[in-house]
């Protein structure tokens, strides 16, 4: 059966809170997509337990994994750069990691492994700019990098109003940090309700849209829940909102009347326009805010060590992802870099016959020294060779050896 966008949103979420859960509760933005990504790439190369690993953490069978994300690769989102890529030193892969490369998808970006500017360079190429250095740092031990990078850049359909922070409520502690926030519009653009969740229980819900197809979703539940179950929550039903799916919605009527920490509700006489006998109408403030992180992917339960052990058995790697975003009244723009590097391990020598000889100069001997062109560039392009090239200049036959002791070494000339 080919997975399609649709199947993956579940397992999808279910590896965002893996992986939000590396940064807990601190400021952050991620793209547990882009990490997902770099994983679905590496598993087919995969078998065993290592297989089975992966397929729990992508949360479906890596082909169907793979096979997914090839298709994104190929058809990228209008409002949505997508690219990856796989980068090695020059005779360096097994025969086994050959065969992986032959079998990427076709919009995979392929090359030799050169400088760390270059790998700067398709970050920022790849992203708008948004990331300007490669979330890994090369050295000559690296041998094989594999990423992807993913990056949107969108203005909302209706730019928001602006309001004083005060809006944001006697109890939050912004209100008197801020000067000013973001105030929803009257426009079909904006949507704000409250939903109840099972993550996070009753939750307001801020949805906008950008131009041509972008949803962003933000969601906010009472101070004491985990921001685990928060981001859960919005994983929920941000996929919903965007494709026209069900969401449970809570009705104000439903709500008590007065000030909460998540909204105030309050109640009047006004005409209504449906005709109805009552009416619900919504909005929303929110802050505008900018984020940057960079993350150690290191953590077992990330798929990492997966990948690596599926690609190259026993040898060193390092995973890391860099990413950005920033949501103000007229736009938003994110970006995020992912990438796996798998370094050459001290190898063990293979065990076998070995035969050793030690020569013995015990009798007399010759000795003959010769002069020679040293090699060097362009040194076989010379059109005349030197007269002293290849000429006996000393010969010597050995009858009466001496002793060896703690003379001086010869001096320069």
């Amino acid at each position: 059966m080919t997975l399609t966008a649709t199947d993956v949103v579940a397992p999808l979420a279910r590896y965002a809170r893996r992986f939000h859960a590396i940064a807990g509760s601190r400021h952050h933005v991620a793209s547990p997509l882009g990490a997902w990504l770099v994983l679905a790439l590496c598993a087919p190369a995969s078998d065993g337990q290592t297989r089975d690993l992966l397929n729990a953490t992508l949360g479906c069978d890596v082909r169907d994994a793979a096979e997914l994300a090839a298709g994104l690769l190929a058809r990228p989102h209008p409002l949505v750069a997508a690219a990856a890529g796989v980068w090695h030193r020059d005779g360096a892969l097994s025969a086994a990691q050959e065969r992986w490369m032959a079998g990427l998808p076709a919009d995979v970006q392929t090359g030799p492994l050169t400088t760390q500017a270059a790998l700067n360079d398709w970050a920022r190429r790849h992203t708008f700019g948004l990331i300007e250095r490669f979330p890994i740092t090369l050295d000559s031990s690296i041998y094989l990098v594999i990423a992807t990078a993913l990056a949107t850049r969108v203005s909302w359909e209706q730019p928001f109003d602006l309001a004083p922070a005060s809006a944001l409520g006697p109890s939050s502690p912004w209100a008197t940090e801020l000067s000013r926030v973001l105030q929803t519009p009257h426009d079909p653009g904006h949507e704000q309700f409250v939903a109840a969740t099972q993550a996070a229980g009753d939750v307001a819900v801020h949805a906008a849209w950008a131009r041509d197809g972008l949803l962003v979703a933000s969601v906010a539940a009472d101070p004491g829940v985990p921001a685990g179950d928060v981001l859960a929550a919005a994983y929920d039903l941000a996929p919903p909102l965007a494709t026209g799916g069900r969401v449970a919605r809570r009705s104000l009527f439903d709500l008590p009347l007065g000030e909460g920490p998540l909204w105030s509700v309050s109640e009047t006489s006004a005409p209504i326009k449906s005709g109805a006998a009552r009416e619900e109408r919504c909005s929303a403030v929110l802050p505008a805010w900018t984020a940057r992180s960079e993350y150690d992917l290191s953590d077992p339960v990330l798929g990492f060590g997966a990948a690596a052990q599926a690609l190259a058995p026993g040898d060193p790697w390092v995973a890391r992802q860099a990413a950005m975003a920033s949501y103000t009244r007229v736009g938003f723009e994110a970006a995020a870099v992912t990438a796996l590097g798998v370094a050459l391990a001290m190898r063990v020598p293979r065990q076998g016959l070995v035969r050793t000889a030690e020569l013995r100069f015990g009798h007399p001997f010759a000795v003959v020294a010769v002069t020679a062109d040293r090699p060097g560039p362009g040194w076989l392009a010379r059109q005349d060779p030197s007269p002293w090239s290849g000429l006996p200049v000393f010969s010597a036959w050995v009858a009466q050896p001496g002793d060896a002791g703690p003379e001086d070494p010869p001096r320069p000339a």
